[in-house]
């Protein structure tokens, strides 16, 4: 086993590594609503989501809402080590964390026995992050929730890459996650042995105008890769 995927529905994901625990954009208590207010869009979950596990680090994709959530943030201690991109580094100091590392795409960091590389991610509208994740033993992933490939990347094996597999689209903006575009371009990429489905699952229930708006376009399967689609705290080893 390389590791242990949790998904924990919407962006995010626990991975367990031999030696560390990693949560990824965990929203896991209370409502996620975006800006100017819940009419506008609101999600609610069904319960409350406990991880049994000691979480060593954080890690965000992004600094809006649906990844940098308050509430579930304000349940950790104050020093666990947190990389994100520059997006959320205010959020997370008014809560109040004191080991936050900063990365902009192509810089790397290594914490623990993991080394983070952040890439290129999705521009909403500042550039965001998606990161390459690897452990001592070179075992890793790729990480993205909008399905922005960073071109600039070489090509190299991965375990697995945790990805949209759908478009959701919004009249006249067009697609703002590009899940089902991407997967062909991440398995020339990364040649993964999994493709792990992220983004718009899981038991939260959705409302609010924009709600309305949104179309899905599903990726139609071509190729023999295993595109693992996980339902809230299902786990896959990898």
């Amino acid at each position: 086993m390389s590791f242990e995927a949790t998904y924990l529905g919407s962006n995010g994901w626990l991975i367990n590594f031999r030696k560390n625990n990693l949560i990824i954009d965990p929203w896991l208590k209370g409502d996620l609503i975006f800006p100017p207010g819940e009419w506008f869009f609101k999600g609610s979950l069904e319960e409350e989501i406990l991880i049994n596990k000691e979480i060593d680090i954080i890690l965000l994709t992004q600094g809006l809402p649906d990844h940098c959530h308050v509430p579930t943030l304000e349940m950790f201690r104050k020093d666990i080590p947190i990389i994100c991109p520059k997006s959320a580094v205010e959020t997370l100091e008014k809560i109040g964390f004191s080991s936050i590392k900063m990365l902009k795409p192509t810089e790397k960091i290594n914490q623990f026995n993991l080394c983070f590389e952040a890439t290129a991610g999705a521009p909403v509208p500042q550039i965001e992050n998606g990161y390459i994740v690897k452990d001592d033993q070179n075992n890793g992933f790729y990480i993205e929730p909008h399905g922005y490939l960073d071109e600039n990347l070489k090509k190299q094996n991965l375990d697995a890459v945790i990805t949209p597999t759908k478009n959701l689209e919004l009249p006249l903006v067009g697609s703002f996650v590009k899940g089902a575009d991407v997967i062909p371009k991440l398995i020339n990429k990364f040649n993964p042995k999994f493709i792990l489905s992220s983004t718009v699952g899981g038991d939260a229930k959705y409302s609010g105008i924009l709600n309305n708006f949104i179309s899905v376009k599903d990726y139609k399967e071509e190729s023999n890769y295993n595109l693992v689609d996980l339902k809230s705290m299902e786990s896959i080893m990898i």
